[in-house]
Parts: C-alpha cells; structure tokens; sequence
C-alpha cells in the first residue's frame, strides 16, 4: 500500500514534548502544517506553517493532496476534533492518525471522574441550548468552550434555565505549563483573564431538568393552541416508536412537538408546515431544545415538498391528511416504515377508516378528560376525542 499522504496528529498544550516519535518524525518530514495558530507556534512550524482560512476551509489542504502534509488538532481529532471533517471528504488510504489525550480525558481525571458516567459535549461552535438534554440533577458534564467570554456566557445561561446552583469548573490549557483550574457556582461567576484552550466540568444542581418520558407539559412550547396536546403526543411518540439516528416526517407540524421530542429521544426530523408564522415557531422551539442541528423545517404543502427527500423511519400525519397523501405516502415510502395519523374531524376520522379497512395496522378512538370547576364543585371537562391510525408500510 502507498504510503498516506497526510498525517492528523493530536497536540496537547505540552507540544512537542509530549507528541511520539512518530509524531515527531511526520512533522520532521512534512512540506506543510495546517493548524490553528496556537498549534503551529507550540510545535515551531515557521515558513511550512499554514492557518486554517476563516471561515474554515479544507480547500487549500485538498489542493495538496499527494505531497506530505501534517495537520494539527487538540487531544484526540475525532472526538469533536478536525478528524471528522477531514474523514468526510478522505479515502482512509489517505490518512493516518496519532492521537493525543482529549480534553474530556484530561478533565475527567483531574476531578477524578470515571469518563463512562460523563456527559461529554463541544460547544465551541455551538449554541448552549444544545446541552439541555445532558441537563438533570446530579448529572456530571465536561464541555469545550469556544473562549473565555462564552463562559461567562454559557453561565448566565444555566442560571436563566433554572441550573444557578450548579457546580462549575473552569478548566484552562489542560496538561501544559499554563494549567489552572477555578471552582465556582454558576450563580456566582465572576472570572475573568480566562486562558485557552478552555473547558469547563458541570455537576448539575437546581432544575431537575427535562424528563425523558414522552409527553412534555404543552406549556413547554411555543405554540398558538396549534399543537398535539401531551396526552395524545405521548399516545403518538409511543406508537411512532422513536429510536437513535432514525428520520421521521411530521406533516402538519404546527408547533413541532412531535418532531422536538422525537429529536430529543434521538433522531432527526423534517417538519413541513404550511403556515410560515408556525414554521419560524417550529424553528424557534427547535432552538429553544438544542435540536436545531436535527431539525429541519420546510414550509409548504407536503404533496410538493417531499418528493426527492430522504426517506424516513416513521411518519406522522397531525394535520393535512386526505386521500391524495396518504396515496403518494404510500408509493414513496420504503417497506417497514411507521406511519401515525391523527383525525379530529368526521371527515378526517372517516379517511383513516378507510385505509385502516385496506391496510390494516391499528385503529384507536382516545377521549379524555380533564377535572374543572362546575359552579362550586368540580366535573369533567372532555376533550375532542381523536382517532389514531399506525401502521407498517
């Protein structure tokens, strides 16, 4: 086999003295070193030094393909380290790696914390809202942080959610000369002159954080009476069936419950909506959970919006059935996928007869109450009641 062509190594804030032989003999022997600045000054690479573009751009590094390049990251690249990116666009026969101890490694074994129990997050370049699900009593949590104002920042922002008692660490330059390493609570931060690279390590005290049963409280959400009510979004996200990295299509979005909480069990979600105010709400909510990354809104009919997208694992129908979607569903949808339908209305309730009468699945008829005052005592308030249709394609 030919011999790479570029090396990854992982760098600590100790430089050269802490890389490898090997390491050291493929920065001995490369014509160029792409890095961010502080990476290429700890191991001296003067005139073969390139910094990455901003914003960053593999580009001028794909451009060099066949010579003999070294490209610098913190700790272990593929732990939300370059690696990744550079995988992505790589042969594995292009590429070798000397890995370097992570930041969360280092972290962890400072406060002695067993890694496996840890939550592990990168916020360099990411909103904080992507650490809420981590976010529960007692839960220990390490994340990278992009600066030191983005501490304080991400501070106030726990305290916002309810998490001001929590413990916090500030962990600066790990395993190099400048290490330091501050406790404080995060009601109470007030640390300045923070020094990067910079971590910081969370015991979680306060909120008890967002439960993981299906069914969040409606109150939640954002919505405008537009939503799929919790008893019944529970009764949908259990037949739904969500489970890590599958795709679901939510048609007739509304507010983006389902989707939101199918994305926080995991997933990824498409949301198609008709109307554009409850489309930038979805967006809005999806920011809200830290589920943006996962979440894509797309506003229109369903009928001309989903041809061409990738298939999903489930679907559900919580507004905008009729005949014509449920046929073009049909044709478009691979073998074993799970579709959930939702009718409020005869008209609805009569069409998911009708397909539950050719297709099969399940048909369920829920009617709920809820207690509320009738002059000075109390009765039942009931609700509309909803048919729900699942079945496997």
């Amino acid at each position: 086999m030919a011999e790479p062509w570029l090396v990854i190594i992982g760098l600590g804030e100790d430089g050269l003295s802490g890389l490898s032989e090997a390491s050291r003999l493929a920065l001995s022997h490369a014509e160029y070193i792409f890095g961010g600045p502080r990476h290429l000054a700890l191991v001296d690479a003067g005139e073969r030094g390139r910094a990455w573009p901003v914003p960053f751009d593999l580009a001028p590094l794909l451009a060099l393909r066949g010579q003999s390049v070294v490209v610098l990251a913190s700790g272990d690249p593929f732990w939300f380290g370059a690696g990744g990116s550079l995988s992505d666009h790589l042969d594995p026969s292009e590429w070798r790696t000397h890995s370097g101890a992570s930041s969360f490694g280092l972290a962890a074994s400072r406060l002695g914390w067993r890694l496996e129990s840890v939550t592990c997050l990168g916020l360099h370049a990411q909103p904080h809202a992507r650490a809420l699900p981590a976010l529960t009593q007692g839960a220990r949590v390490i994340c990278l942080m992009r600066e030191g104002i983005a501490v304080a920042d991400f501070a106030r922002w726990l305290v916002s959610e309810g998490f001001g008692p929590s413990t916090l660490w500030v962990m600066e330059a790990l395993g190099g000369p400048r290490e330091r390493i501050r406790k404080t609570r995060a009601e109470d931060y007030d640390q300045t002159g923070i020094i990067m690279p910079v971590a910081i390590a969370l015991i979680i005290a306060g909120s008890k954080g967002l439960p993981r049963s299906p069914g969040l409280p409606d109150a939640v959400f954002s919505h405008d009476g537009q939503i799929t009510k919790a008893p019944m979004r529970a009764l949908a996200l259990s037949a739904l069936a969500p489970r890590p990295g599958e795709r679901l299509w939510d048609i007739g979005a509304g507010s983006g419950s389902v989707s939101i909480e199918w994305c926080l069990a995991g997933g990824e979600a498409l949301a198609l909506e008709l109307r554009p105010d409850r489309a930038g709400r979805i967006r809005d909510n999806a920011l809200k959970f830290g589920v943006d990354d996962r979440l894509s809104v797309i506003e229109g009919r369903a009928l001309t919006q989903l041809s061409g997208r990738p298939v999903p694992d489930a679907v559900f129908v919580g507004g905008g059935a009729d005949q014509a979607l449920f046929v073009a569903l049909w044709s478009m949808l691979p073998p074993g996928c799970r579709i959930v339908a939702n009718a409020v209305t005869l008209e609805t309730e009569a069409l998911l007869l009708h397909w539950h009468r050719d297709k099969g699945g399940a048909l369920m008829r829920i009617e709920i109450a809820q207690s509320a005052s009738l002059g000075e005592m109390r009765g039942w308030q009931p609700s509309r009641p909803v048919v729900q249709w699942s079945v496997t394609t």
